[in-house]
């Protein structure tokens, strides 16, 4: 089933408390579209508990049980915006095992992770935001996973094998492919696309040399 772009992931958002209502539900996920925006207009900078409230239509007390506070906020949006992404890659390596090989599979890959990173531009510039050792710890176990199913990608499209080094091999692939991403989507259109062509040649050099 498609990732319905509208909805957090419950599951993986790190609440004060979490919602158990569906009332309560809706608040907390118009606050965090209204982080979003915020981010999105003004930066991070402008994030803040009463700014969130008064933009999602929420009163402050009724949101603070959820997201006391800026730290809260940040690191709710981050958390949300991985759980997307790792969706994201989990349907790309569904819809590569079932299809035909690809009959250039390091196009495929890097297309298919590259439309991983088109969702939610505005939260992507959270990524340099510091919410002290809890987001931190957050963002590495997020690239383990990333990493973990970038290597099952990269098995479907037939560019690595079971083998000892697979799972090496497959980590510095998405390392690499992690920075030049990030670093073209916050590029102009025609920047974008060299970087993603000159991605394209690395990952052929170091896959399939």
């Amino acid at each position: 089933m498609p990732l319905d772009p509208t909805a957090p992931a419950w599951d993986r958002i790190p609440l004060q408390r979490q919602p158990r209502q569906q009332r309560s539900r809706d608040k907390v996920a118009r606050a965090l579209a209204a982080a979003s925006a915020l981010v999105a207009d003004e930066g991070v900078a402008a994030l803040s508990l009463p700014r969130v409230a008064e933009a999602a239509g929420v009163s402050v007390g009724a949101l603070y049980q959820y997201l006391p506070d800026r730290d809260a906020i940040v690191r709710a949006l981050v958390a949300d915006y991985h759980a997307r992404l790792e969706s994201l890659l989990d349907e790309a390596v569904a819809l590569t095992r079932a299809s035909t090989p690809p009959a250039d599979p390091v196009a495929h890959v890097i297309d298919a992770v590259a439309e991983v990173y088109r969702d939610r531009d505005a939260v992507r510039s959270l990524g340099t935001a510091s919410a002290g050792s809890a987001i931190d710890a957050d963002r590495r176990a997020h690239k383990e996973r990333m990493a973990a199913t970038a290597a099952q990608l990269l098995g479907a499209s037939g560019l690595i094998v079971d083998d000892a080094d697979a799972v090496a091999r497959a980590r510095v692939a998405f390392v690499a492919a992690d920075a030049v991403l990030h670093d073209a989507f916050a590029a102009a259109p025609p920047v974008r696309e060299q970087l993603l062509a000159e991605l394209r040649l690395l990952l052929r050099r170091y896959l399939q040399p």
